[in-house]
């Protein structure tokens, strides 16, 4: 039987080192909350570096780039974060599977919550060998 996972590990600048402790307390809120849309397993987040006001965000074994996205959008909110925020994600398989492997990336604006573009390399790779002009 194969494992799969989703890999990842990224940056959120929250401003302040004030904000970023508040935001790993609103990360527990949201991991013991059963009535919010976000969830929180699946996922790491912590203080980059001491004093710091930027959270590490990271995959805890395998996770959902759905969920961190949301996390971030929460965070946005909260801090009034502005800018554009991004990262990319891996997907792996623990034995050789066709379509096991892959990855993507997601662009979020941050004062608007709204995604500014994604990409998934199954969905490129399919329309490439389509022959469809994935620029266009």
């Amino acid at each position: 039987m194969a494992d799969y996972f989703t890999h990842f590990s990224c940056l959120l600048d929250v401003g302040t080192p004030e904000n970023a402790a508040q935001a790993l307390v609103l990360f527990a809120a949201l991991a013991e909350d059963e009535e919010v849309e976000v969830r929180t397993d699946g996922f790491a987040v912590s203080i980059d570096e001491p004093g710091s006001g930027r959270l590490w965000i990271r995959d805890d074994g395998s996770g959902d780039p759905e969920q961190v996205i949301g996390f971030v959008r929460r965070c946005a909110g909260a801090f009034g974060l502005a800018g554009r925020w991004g990262f990319q994600y891996a997907t792996t398989c623990s034995r050789p599977r066709l379509d096991a492997f892959g990855g993507g990336a997601h662009v979020l604006d941050l004062a608007t919550g709204e995604t500014l573009d994604w990409t998934s390399t199954g969905d490129w790779l399919a329309s490439v060998l389509a022959g469809d002009d994935p620029d266009a």
